[in-house]
């Protein structure tokens, strides 16, 4: 059998190699995903992101425990930092998750930023669509943890799960990191430091306070001990009830809407832009446009329209 047919028929490493095929882009990776869009559609995807030290890999690992117990089949994404020397995933997360079982039902891939800033590697929602189509109830996607603005997330999860600790600071450094507006649910995790009660008041206050823009939820703020397992289920409570509402919103599908509708114009913008540089590369000399830029002959702006013409001129 072809490795598609494989992957039809449930193998778990034909899911391995595919998803080795995404991630690296070989040869075919995109005819590869075209086939596996069409059986997409029935996997729910969970984010869960926050600064380092927040204990997301150990959340991760609790949320896993508790959905394989409700009988769910489920894929984690764990997106690290990429190691300088091989391009590969720093942090080794692998060894973390050899306690999951082997059936078919739990699948774990650790995959490397490769540079990107975002808090997701490039291909992660390419890997995410795999799970769909492989069959997997839920997707876990866990991000590095810059402690940036992670916008990549929205675009890839239905639910986003934004996990701080006490030591974090009051809820103004949360906000000042960016997690308040991509925060479906916040998770206080290790509830039993010192601290943890004034945080997570902290945090309900600013919710409450501040203009949320959405009227149909209220973003829940749930403490954990996720290394103890305490009030993991609690979490995953919340998390659930915000897809349910969402369904019953049409959030849910507005934001599935949202995310193909960007997804298509950024591989359009892909694509034209790598035409627009094979065909200008040819057609002028770009060096020379840099000299006379430097030279205060040219500026960026001119320069760029004048290019802009010679392409659209060239495709006309």
């Amino acid at each position: 059998m072809s490795l598609l047919e494989r992957f039809d028929e449930g193998e778990i490493r034909a899911l391995s190699k595919i998803v080795s095929l995404i991630e690296n882009r070989e040869e075919g990776y995109e005819d590869t995903l075209g086939h596996l869009y069409r059986k997409i559609g029935n996997t729910v995807r969970i984010g869960v992101t926050g600064p380092p030290g927040a204990g997301k890999s150990t959340i991760v690992n609790r949320l896993v425990h508790q959905l394989l117990k409700d009988d769910k089949r489920v894929g984690v994404v764990a997106v690290d930092p990429t190691s300088p020397f091989t391009g590969g995933a720093l942090l080794g997360d692998r060894v973390r998750m050899n306690e999951f079982p082997i059936d078919g039902s739990f699948y774990f891939r650790s995959m490397a930023t490769r540079g990107e800033v975002g808090g997701l590697a490039s291909s992660t929602d390419n890997v995410a669509v795999a799970y769909d189509a492989f069959g997997f109830d839920v997707t876990l996607i866990e991000t590095v943890g810059v402690g940036q603005v992670e916008l990549d997330i929205i675009d890839t999860c239905d639910v986003v799960v934004v996990a701080v600790v006490p030591e974090s600071g009051d809820a103004v450094q949360t906000m000042k990191a960016g997690l308040m507006e991509i925060a479906d649910v916040f998770c206080v995790n290790k509830s039993d430091r010192p601290g943890s009660a004034r945080i997570v008041a902290d945090l309900r206050m600013s919710l409450e306070l501040g203009n949320q823009s959405r009227d149909w939820w209220k973003v829940p703020v749930v403490a954990t001990q996720a290394v103890k397992g305490e009030n993991i289920d609690g979490l995953l409570e919340k998390i659930l009830l915000y897809l349910s509402v969402a369904r019953e919103s049409g959030e849910f599908e507005r934001h599935r809407r949202q995310q193909l509708e960007k997804k298509l114009w950024a591989l359009l913008q892909d694509q034209i832009t790598k035409e627009m540089q094979d065909k200008l590369s040819k057609m002028a000399r770009i060096d020379q446009i840099v000299d006379n830029i430097l030279n205060g002959n040219s500026d960026p702006f001119s320069a760029s329209r004048e290019l802009f013409q010679k392409w659209t001129d060239s495709v006309s």
